[in-house]
């Protein structure tokens, strides 16, 4: 057994949806500094470009930004063309990118639950079918391709408040992980969805931003505090490596110990 290289990922060629901000970003970041080549995608192509800049500063991993709309079906399937224009294999890929919306329920749009939907669970699902091939050419039993999707403490635990769309969302990306792990197993790709709780972001500003908020949703979490890049690099490295490579179908909480709360 060689520890050294038990959750090492360096070399590997990666894709992140959403990469150019929060939760995306930490993802970037860690894989990025483990050595890998990351292609990071956002609609919004100079935060993506911002981040590629910082983290190719750093290195020793390098980060390539890319402009795409996954809220349709055409943007899509444009993200997996320039991917597999650019790349003949695909070792990681982190479905991140989404959305939320709140109101109260007889106020909420129905557009929104369409919106919602389309971004977080539709996209997801189109894209992994669109680059199962590029992933199939990377995986061995001994390490597989790896597939991570974002899902949400909010697809277990009603803790969000009028957000019915982004929950319900969540909670079918904890589905559509388990069913997909076992049909895709045998191709050597592993499936798993990182579940976290507050985390510093554009969807959390409101709380993460906002100290008298911050420190509420602290006091709500057992551990008694928000995510930290840390928690996203632990998890995804571990999920992604060696370590991680017997490990399929699973919703890995990240919330301080809000998903065992009674």
């Amino acid at each position: 057994m060689n520890i050294e290289n038990l959750f090492s990922i360096s070399g590997k060629v990666a894709l992140v949806t959403g990469g150019g901000s929060g939760i995306g970003s930490m993802a970037t970041e860690a894989l990025v500094r483990a050595g890998c080549k990351v292609y990071i995608a956002s609609r919004r192509l100079e935060s993506c470009e911002a981040i590629a800049e910082e983290l190719n500063a750093v290195g020793p991993g390098t980060v390539i930004a890319l402009q795409a709309d996954l809220s349709t079906a055409e943007g899509t399937e444009h993200l997996a063309e320039v991917v597999m224009e650019r790349e003949d294999a695909l070792h990681i890929l982190v479905n991140n990118s989404g959305m939320t919306w709140g109101a109260p329920f007889e106020e909420f749009p129905r557009q929104k639950w369409d919106d919602v939907f389309r971004l977080n669970v539709t996209a997801v699902a189109d894209l992994t079918r669109l680059l199962l091939p590029l992933l199939r050419k990377t995986g061995t039993a001994e390490d597989p391709a790896r597939i991570v999707n974002l899902g949400s403490v909010v697809g277990t635990r009603t803790v969000s408040n009028n957000a019915y769309s982004y929950g319900a969302s969540k909670a079918a990306i904890h589905h559509f992980t388990k069913t997909l792990s076992n049909e895709i197993a045998s191709d050597h790709i592993t499936c798993n969805a990182i579940a976290p709780g507050p985390f510093p972001s554009r969807m959390m500003a409101h709380i993460t931003g906002n100290e008298a908020r911050r420190k509420a949703a602290e006091a709500r979490v057992p551990l008694q505090r928000v995510g930290t890049p840390e928690d996203i690099a632990g998890v995804l490295l571990m999920l992604t490596s060696r370590a991680g490579s017997y490990i399929t179908g699973g919703i890995i909480p990240l919330d301080g110990g809000i998903a065992a709360l009674p």
